[in-house]
């Protein structure tokens, strides 16, 4: 017996495929992204890693010694043997510059690193607790940042000089230009912190560790240093080529590295005397100092458009 009544079909709601979410993407990650669209500042990094790699491996790559001399060999043009001549003692220059290139960068990049712990101990310390600390430290970065650059970099290397310190000239040369240039370095990076410290310790976040009941010096360096270190990153890559620039300069009027080790400022040093009737010995080694550091500030323009936040949805 029929009910006379239609029989109601149920059907299932359909059910719309999940739509997966976009993981918000962080500080870094998005700089890196926009990082990666400057192809000017990608090539720059490229051109530093390899600058590094044929320093770390001088030895391997060099086709001489760096002081092997050959007389019969002196002041010769590019050759197919010696590919961009020999210097006033037969030495190829090739490898003296590719030997040069690993002084140079050890100073460059092992100051930097000096001066990024000094100069952030002292601003977050200065940043972070205020008052007469941060007025007695600023003062003493004052002081420093008053005398010329040059002035006080020539008078802590002539000290650190005379302090025997290493037996080996070369080992004793190479520490006394980092730790002088170390000395100078960091009050720019001490100042750079203090302003960002002094920013971000009234965020949020920072007030909602106090809360939790963390300490100061914990906080720091969980919360505060992590979240500023974009803008000193990028004051790195400006005073790394800065650092190298000085101690070429440091070489070039005879305070810096002497014969027969080489960097780019004694290649230099030696080859203005000639430049008129032996323009390659100046040249080569100008144009390994211009090269990197024209990377270097491209990448530093690079990292700083990258990390800026007026930047972001303008690439």
């Amino acid at each position: 017996m029929s009910t006379g009544s239609t029989s109601a079909v149920i059907q299932s709601p359909s059910v719309s495929p999940s739509v997966p979410r976009k993981k918000p993407q962080s500080l870094w990650g998005d700089a890196i992204k926009r990082l990666k669209k400057n192809k000017a500042a990608v090539v720059s990094a490229y051109f530093v890693l390899l600058v590094c790699l044929v320093a770390i491996f001088a030895e391997q790559l060099a086709p001489y010694p760096f002081d092997i001399q050959d007389m019969s060999k002196i002041l010769q043009g590019p050759t197919a043997e010696n590919w961009l001549g020999t210097d006033s003692l037969g030495r190829d220059l090739f490898s003296r510059i590719i030997f040069g290139a690993r002084m140079s960068m050890a100073v460059g990049i092992f100051t930097a690193v000096i001066s990024l712990v000094i100069g952030v101990f002292v601003g977050a310390v200065a940043g972070w607790f205020g008052g007469k600390m941060d007025a007695v430290l600023m003062r003493f970065v004052d002081i420093l940042y008053s005398v010329p650059t040059l002035v006080l970099l020539i008078l802590v290397k002539v000290i650190f000089d005379s302090v025997q310190m290493f037996e080996n000239p070369e080992l004793k040369a190479l520490t006394g230009i980092t730790l002088a240039l170390s000395v100078v370095g960091w009050v720019t990076l001490a100042r750079v912190v203090r302003g960002q410290v002094l920013q971000v310790r009234e965020m949020t976040y920072v007030e909602a560790a106090r809360a939790l009941g963390a300490s100061g010096p914990w906080i720091v360096i969980r919360h505060v240093i992590p979240n500023i270190m974009g803008p000193i990153i990028v004051l790195l890559t400006y005073q790394i080529p800065s650092n190298i620039l000085f101690e070429s300069f440091l070489s070039f009027i005879g305070l810096g590295l002497q014969p027969p080790f080489s960097s780019w400022g004694v290649l230099a040093n030696e080859g203005w005397r000639s430049l008129r009737t032996y323009p390659h010995l100046m040249i080569w080694p100008g144009v390994a100092l211009f090269l990197a550091m024209l990377a270097f500030q491209l990448f530093g323009d690079g990292l700083r458009d990258a990390f800026d936040p007026q930047m972001k949805g303008k690439t």
